[in-house]
């Protein structure tokens, strides 16, 4: 019922930043919390950070923690990743998720984007 579609994902070279969009349909936007997830060749997808349905608490991983910042706009029905500093660890295809939930140490997660490439070259 909620389609996303990412955007922003390029190649950049390692202490750049970039910011990625994903850009919902849907009438529960506000409703989801959201979140984006990431995956690089070989390894398993993996939780990058996700953000309530009113903006007010965020969650990062520890790996993007003080590097990254999620954020949503609910008019837009729009959710950002911000990225700075960024290393050549962070290569992965970097998914957007809605209707994140959190069950212990483990995420489930509604709907997804179909992922975009980001290339952090050293």
């Amino acid at each position: 019922q909620v389609q996303l579609v990412e955007s922003g994902g390029r190649l950049v070279q390692a202490g750049g930043s970039l910011r990625l969009s994903c850009a919902a349909s849907g009438r529960t936007f506000s409703n989801y919390a959201m979140g984006w997830f990431r995956q690089a060749p070989g390894k398993e997808r993996e939780f990058v950070a996700a953000i309530s349905w009113n903006g007010y608490t965020t969650y990062y991983a520890d790996s993007v923690k003080g590097r990254f910042t999620i954020s949503r706009d609910n008019a837009k029905n729009t959710v950002y990743l911000q990225m700075n500093r960024l290393k050549p660890d962070d290569t992965a295809v970097y998914y957007c998720a809605a209707d994140l939930r959190q069950d212990g140490s483990d995420w489930y997660v509604g709907y997804w984007g179909q992922g975009t490439q980001v290339t952090v070259s050293s």
